[in-house]
């Protein structure tokens, strides 16, 4: 590609006007969506770059929402050096790691990357290719990251880096190999060299994908030349790793605490066993020694696999799982199952268990795995990191298909409860799941909840009773937020007044409004006005009642103007006062560009008919009367409570301050009571003011008043410098761990009442109309095992969010008694055995897990391939993600050691 000279970028697109540009990228956005094939180039470019392009062509971001267009200026070359590995390497340049699109960089076409090089010059260009994945829905994706890969030639030692996309072949493999060290690929041989071990040797002719073949980022690949690699032992190492990814589960027996391995007709004491001497960490399995405890093997790390690991450990230390894995599954195998993966991902998952349980303390690659997983789910493919909670989800529904007894699923129509007992159409209701679902995983890990919507017109009544895997529930801070807005009232009536009102997080203005008026006691005749104020004026309105409150931020400064219908209706223009008090006379500051704004601008709406300088100076008159200074000192003392004027000046009859009224009516008789100025958007363009001086309303009109120091011993300007933050958090206010959140607080927030949102209406057979019904959820049957997921991620339009609260949960004695409506005798007594923790924020987070040893009630600390013991009093954590949960007095109880009995 031809990069066109930066000195010229300006000149080349001198005849695109922002929108033109804006217009053609959009067209070719388009007609690449449309056009989606394997093998289409996509170009990475900087998000800081192109995020300051997006406001200039006025194309509104996240970042630049709040931005006005016309002060975006135009942007200059292309610079992609920040999101580089060096800005020295332009041949091929390399992208930093862990970097998250949307965030460190965007992804255009190749038609748009053309035209923003022919229009502003300058790169480096960063091509990559679409790849489509998937094995049952095919979905398309930009490789950003090839697969890097460690060569080693055997000759002289030396290491090179071979980048190949992960869909390359074994065959494009060689070919790259064999080019670029010169060597014949009748005489190379390249072997999988994962862990600096010699492992299997790679086909030549394969056509078989890098990703299928199980490499993995920044692994080792060995080169040999001239048949070196054709030893016995070698060819050895291939036969095992081919005869340990079985078709079928191995129907012999793994003991986990350390006892004999049954292997396949040979005897326990036999040293030709199943399980080969290890040739690398993930190829085969070894025999615990004696003394040598099962289920302390970590994981290692293949890339950004660390929420894959958590996950992973979890579920190897959850007993009816292991159990059931470590016996003959085979008739359970479901492979016609249309929502299934042919019984593959059960196997390659119970493969791992087998390695993982019975390789002592030596760390396990789980590259067949990954490989089985980026298959299935390629979501999770590549090297990026991901979320184990929604790993968990997947695997756990994926094992559950894979591993359904049921081949031929009935048709069951189901009924309406018709007012039935609970207890009739819940039993029914499982009984309906269970025809269809029946695996170890429903009977273990699923429960039932019971779900009520109430017509808030009609008042019918739908109940239902519907499974779960897991409960994610949702942190009290998530939802909710204070906000503090300070309320001005337009007619002069008291003292401006700051409101703190809770409202939903996620909420929009309009219960922002709401809220307030409740608050203020807004009547049926007020409305308010909502700005935000910075650098003593007004930066923004929020006019739009659906706008996000995401968009206000803690340390804004948020004003509420309330008005009346007479003051804000049709044929009306807004008159915004703002208040300067330069230390020079104002003419002065003028002459030098100069002026010192200060307190809240005042906002009202006035006829759009011309207007004197006496009209406004009698508005700014009954805006700052209730802030006049009482003299009397028994007045001072008791002249203001609660924002209301209670002094003389107020006329109890009318409600109305006599002050005002008398300086309205005087205003057209007497020069000018302040020092007026028309002005701009900025504040810097000031023309005088007299009295019989004519402005004519523009949408916005714009006027500063000057306070000198007689207005100042006049009026209290406090009340309007005072502005507080919409959240201000004092140190006696944040919570300490005792202060924390609980998690029954956390299920009483999902088991809570609430309406049902805008986009989820309900149809009401009643009504026969979609009805924003209220929902209510109860807990009906739980299952032994417990998983809760702490919704810790927030996502919105505009924002995303980690929440780092404290939640104490308990360990041994989780009482979940008085949340179960169905009263059946059983246990709800559980105790903690597993947690997957997250560390860190959003894109550069990092996972591990905590898991207890049930047959010697300790707890174990795996990060990847590290494991380490740790007290119990370290479990709890404000890491903790996903908390895995026992009943107590249940099979869930059988220790590991005692899962397996001799086959006969």
């Amino acid at each position: 590609m031809t990069i066109p000279n930066s000195t010229d970028f300006m000149v080349d697109n001198a005849d695109f006007t922002p929108e033109e540009e804006r217009r053609i990228v959009s067209e070719l956005t388009t007609e690449s969506e449309d056009n989606l094939k394997e093998g289409n180039l996509y170009f990475v470019i900087s998000k800081r770059w192109y995020t300051s392009w997006q406001k200039y062509v006025e194309q509104p971001t996240n970042e630049c929402s709040s931005v006005e267009s016309s002060e975006a200026p135009r942007p200059g070359p292309i610079e992609n050096d920040d999101i580089i590995e060096s800005a020295d390497d332009t041949s091929d340049p390399q992208l930093r790691r862990l970097m998250v699109e949307g965030e460190d960089y965007s992804l255009v076409p190749q038609q748009v990357w053309e035209r923003l090089v022919e229009w502003y010059s300058g790169g480096p260009p960063i091509p990559r290719k679409l790849i489509c994945q998937g094995f049952y829905s095919r979905s398309y994706s930009v490789e950003v990251y090839p697969l890097c890969l460690m060569l080693t030639d055997g000759r002289d030692k030396s290491i090179t880096a071979i980048r190949l996309g992960k869909q390359a072949s074994i065959r494009e493999l060689y070919e790259k190999v064999c080019a670029m060290k010169g060597v014949s690929q009748e005489k190379a041989h390249i072997w999988d060299y994962f862990g600096k071990r010699k492992g299997k040797l790679l086909d030549p002719s394969s056509n078989k994908s890098l990703e299928e073949s199980s490499l993995n980022m920044d692994q080792d690949i060995l080169l040999e030349v001239d048949g070196s690699s054709s030893s016995k032992y070698a060819v050895s190492s291939a036969g095992n790793e081919l005869a340990l990814v079985p078709l079928e589960p191995s129907r012999s027996l793994v003991t986990i605490a350390g006892g004999p391995t049954l292997s396949n007709g040979h005897s326990p004491t036999s040293k030709f066993t199943l399980f080969p001497k290890i040739s690398s960490e993930d190829d085969s399995l070894s025999i615990l020694g004696k003394g040598e405890r099962g289920g302390l093997a970590g994981l290692s790390n293949l890339g950004n696999t660390c929420f894959m690991n958590s996950a992973l450990q979890c579920l190897a230390h959850t007993a009816p799982i292991v159990e059931y894995f470590l016996q003959d599954y085979k008739d359970d195998l479901n492979k016609d199952n249309p929502l299934g993966m042919r019984g593959e991902l059960a196997i390659e998952f119970g493969e791992l268990l087998k390695k993982l349980w019975s390789s002592g303390r030596n760390a396990v690659a789980p590259r067949s795995f990954k490989t089985k997983l980026a298959r299935f789910a390629p979501q999770f493919s590549g090297y990026n990191q991901h979320d184990s909670q929604e790993l968990l989800a997947f695997l756990l529904d994926g094992l559950h298909e894979d591993l359904n007894k049921v081949k031929q699923k009935p048709y069951i129509e189901l009924k309406d409860s018709d007012s039935r007992p609970d207890d009739e159409v819940a039993e029914e209701r499982w009984n309906y799941h269970k025809a269809r679902n029946d695996s170890v995983i429903v009977n273990v890990c699923q429960g039932q909840y019971k779900s009520t919507l109430v017509c808030p017109v009609c008042g019918k009544i739908s109940i239902t009773f519907d499974p779960f895997m897991y409960l994610s529930l949702p942190l009290p801070s998530t939802f909710t937020r204070q906000m503090t807005v300070t309320v001005f009232y337009c007619d002069g009536s008291r003292l401006p007044m700051p409101y703190t009102v809770t409202v939903p997080k996620h909420g929009s203005c309009r219960d922002l409004i709401t809220a307030l008026g409740t608050a203020c006691c807004l009547t049926y005749d007020e409305s308010l006005l909502l700005a935000e104020v910075y650098d003593h004026k007004i930066f923004r309105y929020f006019e739009n009642p659906v706008e996000s409150l995401s968009l206000i931020k803690d340390d804004d400064r948020i004003v509420a103007y309330r008005l009346n219908k007479m003051q804000k209706g049709t044929g009306k223009a807004k008159l915004e006062i703002l208040h300067g008090g330069p230390e020079r006379a104002v003419l002065e500051s003028v002459r030098d560009t100069e002026i010192k704004r200060f307190g809240t601008p005042f906002v009202t709406y006035v006829n759009t008919e011309l207007l004197s300088g006496s009209d406004i100076d009698a508005v700014i008159s009954g805006f700052l009367s209730p802030l006049h200074k009482v003299q009397a000192s028994s007045k001072i003392q008791n002249g203001r409570e609660n924002g209301h004027l209670l002094n003389a000046a107020v006329d109890q009859t009318s409600g109305t301050i006599s002050d005002r009224d008398t300086e309205i009516a005087d205003a057209s008789d007497r020069e000018l009571t302040f020092r007026l100025f028309l002005t701009d958007e900025l504040g810097l363009d000031l023309e005088p003011l007299q009295s019989d001086s004519s402005v004519n309303p523009g949408v916005v009109t714009r006027v500063l008043v000057e306070w000198n120091e007689g207005e100042h011993k006049k009026y209290d300007s406090s009340y309007l410098s005072d502005l507080p933050e919409v959240y201000k958090t004092s140190f006696s206010a944040k919570k300490t761990r005792q202060e924390a959140i609980s998690l029954f607080s956390c299920l009483e927030a999902f088991l809570a009442e609430e309406p049902l949102g805008p986009d989820d209406m309900w149809f009401c057979p009643g009504c026969k109309e979609h009805r924003q019904a209220n929902k209510k959820l109860d807990l009906w049957k739980l299952p032994d095992i417990l998983v809760f997921h702490l919704k810790r991620f927030t996502y919105s339009r505009y924002l995303k969010n980690k929440i780092d609260t404290f939640v104490n949960f308990p360990i041994n004695d989780l009482d979940l008694s008085k949340y179960v409506k169905s009263k059946n005798g059983q246990s709800y007594l559980y105790e903690l055995y597993a947690v997957s923790n997250h560390y860190g924020g959003l894109g550069g987070g990092h996972y591990t897990a905590y898991a207890k040893l049930i047959d010697d009630n300790k707890w174990y600390h795996f990060d990847d391939s590290h494991v380490s013991s740790v007290n119990e009093s370290e479990i709890k954590s404000s890491a903790a993600y996903v908390l895995f949960y026992r009943r107590v007095g249940s099979e869930t109880e059988t220790q590991p050691g005692e899962m397996l009995t001799d086959m006969d």
